[in-house]
C-alpha cells in the first residue's frame, strides 16, 4: 500500500466513519526490528515446563508479569478422562523473571486470555472444558467417555491478586448463550467504568464452519449483569471469524483481533462499528499502551490463510493504524502455530510474547 493510501485509510478510521470494508493491502513485512529476543527469562520451578501459552498480561505495578498457561501441555484437563492437572495455571513473575505467586489449580481447563483491571484483579478466560473426548483414531460415532463429576470451562473467572475468586461469568463446563452461559471465551477486557467485554467463539475461523457457529462480543456490567451481545459468523462490519483478542485505546475504542477475517475491527463501547484495518495482519493477540502504541501478534499467517504475509509481531499506532516495526518469527517455515499468540508490554516498553506452538514466553527488549 502506498503512503498516500495509508493516510487516507487512517484518516477515515480516525474520523469514526468507515462504512465499507478496507481494500486489500500489500503485505507489511519490511519494517525495522529494533528489538532483541530474551529467551528463558522466566524461571519455572524445578521439574515444571511451559505448556501452550496465549495469555500474558502486565500487573497493575507496570513491571510484574502475569501468565496463564496450560499445565505443561495444551490443556490442564486430561482429554481421555477430564481429570484436572494439580498444577496452578495462573502464574505471577516479578520484573526479574522470578515466580512469586501461582493459583488456579483444578479451575481452568484451557487458559486462553488474561486481563488485569484497574484495581489489580486478574481475569482469565477458559476457552474449552474438561469433558473427555473420544480417543484419537476412534471410529466415527464413537461416544465420548462420561464427564467427570466436576465440570470446568467456558467461563471467565475474576481473581483477586491473591487468587480468591471474585466473580465468574458463564456456566462451568457448559457452552451456551448469555446471560447464563458463554461459548469458547477467547479474551476479556474491562472499560474505564468497569463494564466487561468478552470475545466468544474460537471455532469460526475456518471457511467450513457452520453458520450458527458462535462469533460475538458480549458485554456485562461491572457486577456481571448481562447487557448485550453483538456479532455473528461472517465477514461484514461487526461480524467475526474468531474474535481472538480485545483491548482499548486511550479514547475508549474497543479493538478486536478478528483473526479469521485477517483484520482488526474497532467499535465504540456500545458495539457500533467504527473502522477496520488489515495492516497488522492476521492477529491473535493485541495490546495498546498508554501512548496508543499498538502491538499485534501474528502466529497464524500462511500461504493459504494470509498469502504473502510473514508471521511475527508488528508494532505501530492505534491512532493512524500504521506499522513502524516488525519482529519476525524466527521459524519462517513453520506449518503449525508459531511465534507469539499473546502479547503484553510493560511500563519500560519491554514486550512479552506468549507462544502456543513452541510452548514458551519470551521477552523482547530494545537493542
Amino acid at each position: 500500500m502506498t503512503t498516500a493510501r495509508l493516510v487516507i485509510v487512517a484518516a477515515i478510521a480516525m474520523s469514526g466513519s468507515y462504512p465499507f470494508a478496507q481494500a486489500t493491502v500489500q503485505p507489511v513485512n519490511e519494517r525495522p526490528n529494533p528489538y532483541q529476543t530474551v529467551e528463558n527469562y522466566f524461571k519455572l520451578p524445578d521439574g515444571r515446563r511451559w505448556g501452550s501459552t496465549s495469555a500474558v498480561e502486565i500487573d497493575k505495578d507496570g513491571r510484574s508479569i502475569w501468565v496463564a498457561e496450560r499445565c505443561g501441555v495444551n490443556s490442564c484437563a486430561d482429554p481421555a478422562t477430564g481429570k484436572m492437572s494439580p498444577l496452578d495455571p495462573v502464574l505471577k513473575f516479578d520484573a526479574s523473571g522470578k515466580l512469586v505467586k501461582s493459583f488456579g489449580a483444578g479451575m481452568i481447563a484451557f487458559a486462553h486470555g488474561i486481563h488485569v483491571d484497574r484495581d489489580g484483579n486478574i481475569w482469565v478466560t477458559d476457552a474449552n472444558d474438561n469433558r473427555p473426548r473420544p480417543a484419537r483414531g476412534a471410529a466415527p460415532g464413537t461416544p465420548a467417555p462420561p464427564p467427570p463429576a466436576k465440570l470446568v470451562g467456558h467461563q471467565v473467572i475474576k481473581f483477586s491478586p491473591d487468587g480468591k475468586v471474585l466473580m465468574t461469568l458463564g456456566k462451568a463446563g457448559v457452552a451456551g448463550n448469555p446471560p447464563d452461559a458463554l461459548t469458547e471465551p477467547n479474551d476479556v477486557v474491562t472499560a474505564a467504568n468497569g463494564d466487561i467485554y468478552v470475545a466468544e467463539g474460537h471455532s469460526g475461523q475456518n471457511n467450513n464452519a457452520p453458520p450458527d457457529t458462535v462469533a460475538r462480543i458480549s458485554k456485562f456490567t461491572k457486577d456481571g449483569k448481562f447487557i448485550k451481545s453483538w456479532g455473528k459468523l461472517g465477514s461484514g462490519p461487526g461480524e467475526f471469524r474468531t474474535p481472538h483478542g480485545l483491548t482499548f485505546d486511550s479514547r475508549g475504542r474497543l479493538f478486536v483481533a478478528d483473526r479469521g477475517n485477517v483484520r482488526l475491527q474497532i467499535f465504540d463501547q456500545d458495539g457500533k462499528f467504527l473502522a477496520e484495518t488489515k495492516t497488522f495482519s492476521r492477529l491473535s493477540g493485541i495490546y495498546i499502551d498508554k501512548n496508543d502504541v499498538l502491538y499485534g501478534a501474528d502466529s497464524e499467517s500462511s500461504a493459504t490463510s494470509n498469502p504473502g504475509w510473514k508471521r511475527g509481531m508488528r508494532v505501530g499506532s492505534a491512532k493512524d493504524l500504521t506499522v513502524q516495526y516488525f519482529i519476525p518469527d524466527p521459524d519462517q517455515n513453520a506449518t503449525g502455530t508459531s511465534a507469539a499468540e499473546g502479547v503484553a508490554v510493560d511500563a519500560q516498553g519491554n514486550i512479552y510474547g506468549a507462544e502456543v506452538g513452541p510452548k514458551a514466553v519470551k521477552k523482547y527488549t530494545k537493542k
